[in-house]
C-alpha cells in the first residue's frame, strides 16, 4: 500500500502548494479581504478548556432563512469551500486571569488549551472566552477578536454523544452523491430533523429530575467547512446546543470515520471520568461497530446505546448480533425505529423523566 500513502502524501504537497500559492497571489495584488477567527464551541473541566478554531479570510456567508432559494443554498456552499485559510496565524485566547497562545496549522485551524486555577463561576455550564488575532496583521488594519463558547458540565448526571448524520437528521449517508444534494439543497432551516429528536434530546439533558443539565456532544464526518451551518440547524430546531467534532476534509483523512468516531469518544471519556455516557447513532454505516469497541476499551462506562434503524433486514440482523455482544460486556443496545421508542428506554433506566417521555411521545405525534 506504500503507493497508496505516497499518492495521498503527494495529494496533500499538491494541495498545500496551490492553497499558498493563491493566498501569496490575492496579497500581492491586493486582493486579500479582512481575516476573521471563527471559533468551535469547545468543552472543558474546572481545570482546563479546551477550544478548536480557524482563520480565515471573511467569506461573506449570508445567514439562512426558511425562505432562501436554491440558489442562494448553493452560493453559501461555494463559499464556505471556498474559503481562503491563514496558514501559521498566531491567535491568544484569554479567559478570567488565563491566557494561551496558538499557532494554525496549514489549513488554519488551531487548537487552545487553557489551564485555569479555578473556574470563576462553577455553577455555570457555558463560558466565554476571548479570542485575538496576533499575527498577521489583517488587510485593511485594526484589530481581529471573536468570543468562543466553552461547555463545563456542572450539574451533570451522565453525558451523550450523538452522530447527526441519519441519526438526527436525514442525510442519506451511505450514499454520497445523495448526502450531497442534500446539503447543497437545503439550509439549516429547510433541513429537518427527525420527528421527536428535539424533545427526547431535551430530556436527556434535563435527565430524571430537576436541576440537572447533562451535556450533550454531537459528532459527525462532515468538513468543518459545514461548522456553521450545523450549528445553526441546532439552534433553529431546538437541539441543545453541545460541542459540534467535525473532520478536516483532506486526503490524508478521507474515509476514516471509525478512527475519528472512536478517537473523539475516548478523547471525551478520558476528560470526563467521573460520568457515564449514553450513545446515539444509527444503524447507516458503523455506529453499532464503533460502540461496540467503545464498551470493550471502557467497561462500565457506557450506560446505554440507541442506533436508529435506517437499513434493510440484512443490516439490521448484523445490528442485532452486535447487540447480544454489547449486553453481555453488560451495557444495553438498543435498535429503535424513533425518538419515541428510544425515550421509553431511557425512561425505563431512570434516565429522563415520566414527564418528558410524555412531551416525547405528544411531539412525535403531532408531526405523523
Amino acid at each position: 500500500m506504500a503507493w497508496r500513502w505516497r499518492a495521498i502524501t503527494a495529494a496533500r504537497d499538491l494541495e498545500d502548494w496551490f492553497d499558498a500559492f493563491r493566498f501569496e497571489a490575492k496579497r500581492r495584488y491586493g486582493l486579500l479581504g479582512r481575516f476573521e477567527v471563527l471559533p468551535y464551541r469547545g468543552h472543558g473541566t474546572d481545570r482546563r478548556l479546551f477550544l478548536r478554531g480557524r482563520v480565515l479570510e471573511e467569506i461573506g456567508i449570508s445567514r439562512s432563512m426558511h425562505d432562501d432559494t436554491v440558489w442562494e443554498n448553493l452560493r453559501n456552499m461555494v463559499r464556505r469551500f471556498a474559503s481562503d485559510e491563514i496558514a501559521g496565524a498566531r491567535v491568544r485566547a484569554t479567559f478570567g486571569g488565563s491566557e494561551a497562545d496558538a499557532v494554525a496549522d496549514d489549513e488554519g485551524f488551531f487548537d487552545i488549551s487553557l489551564d485555569l486555577t479555578a473556574l470563576p463561576d462553577a455553577a455555570e455550564s457555558w463560558h466565554e472566552v476571548e479570542l485575538e488575532l496576533l499575527h498577521p496583521d489583517s488587510p485593511g488594519g485594526g484589530t481581529v477578536r471573536s468570543t468562543g463558547h466553552v461547555l463545563v458540565p456542572a450539574r451533570a448526571r451522565f453525558a451523550v454523544i450523538s452522530d447527526l448524520d441519519d441519526t438526527v437528521v436525514h442525510s442519506g449517508a451511505t450514499n454520497v452523491m445523495k448526502m450531497v444534494w442534500i446539503v447543497v439543497r437545503h439550509n439549516a432551516h429547510t433541513r429537518l430533523p427527525f420527528p421527536g429528536v428535539s424533545a427526547f434530546y431535551e430530556a436527556l439533558r434535563q435527565g430524571p429530575e430537576d436541576g440537572l443539565e447533562n451535556p450533550i456532544f454531537y459528532v459527525s464526518s462532515s468538513p468543518w467547512n459545514l461548522y456553521d451551518l450545523l450549528e445553526d440547524f441546532l439552534d433553529v430546531h431546538g437541539l441543545p446546543a453541545g460541542p459540534l467534532f467535525l473532520k478536516d476534509w483532506s486526503p490524508t483523512t478521507l474515509g476514516k470515520h471509525h478512527d475519528h468516531k472512536l478517537g473523539i469518544i475516548r478523547t471525551l471519556l478520558e476528560t470526563y471520568p467521573d460520568l457515564p455516557f449514553v450513545l446515539i447513532g444509527d444503524s447507516g454505516e458503523k455506529d453499532p461497530e464503533i460502540y461496540r469497541q467503545a464498551v470493550a476499551e471502557h467497561p462500565g462506562r457506557i450506560e446505554a446505546i440507541y442506533i436508529r434503524d435506517v437499513t434493510s433486514d440484512e443490516r439490521d440482523a448484523e445490528v442485532g448480533k452486535i447487540s447480544a455482544e454489547v449486553e453481555q460486556m453488560g451495557t444495553t443496545m438498543v435498535a429503535v425505529p424513533d425518538s419515541s421508542a428510544a425515550a421509553e428506554h431511557a425512561a425505563s433506566i431512570g434516565l429522563i423523566s415520566p414527564e418528558a417521555l410524555a412531551r416525547v411521545r405528544a411531539r412525535l405525534a403531532a408531526s405523523s
